[in-house]
């Protein structure tokens, strides 16, 4: 998995790209690059899904940790640009009634108004 950091205004937008599953490799998490956003006073989140092909158990739990941790800041995550294959994914997990997941990145920036 690849992670590349955008600031908007106040939002932190996540650029997510290639895989995100449990590797032997010690890539940085994603958890990890949002606790550093939420320490330097960054509180509203976007994920942007457009560029992922797969995520596994591990990215899931990755993405519902730093979704708790934002709220627990309380900021707000928000996911967009998930292909079917995704959706069905968190969907299947029960995450969709959960997370806010928006088909658009331009739609996810509109939402945090």
């Amino acid at each position: 998995m690849a992670m590349k950091c955008r600031i908007k205004g106040g939002l932190v937008i996540v650029d997510l790209s290639g895989e995100i599953r449990l590797t032997a490799e010690q890539s940085p998490s994603l958890q990890r690059l949002i606790a550093e956003k939420l320490g330097e006073g960054k509180r509203d989140v976007l994920l942007n899904f457009t560029e992922v092909d797969f995520i596994d158990s591990y990215g899931i739990g990755d993405v519902v940790a730093s979704y708790l941790a934002v709220k627990e800041h309380q900021g707000r995550l928000k996911m967009a640009g998930l292909s079917p294959k995704i959706w069905l994914i968190f969907n299947y997990s029960g995450l969709t009634r959960i997370l806010e997941i928006f088909d658009s990145e331009e739609k996810a920036i509109e939402s945090f108004g």
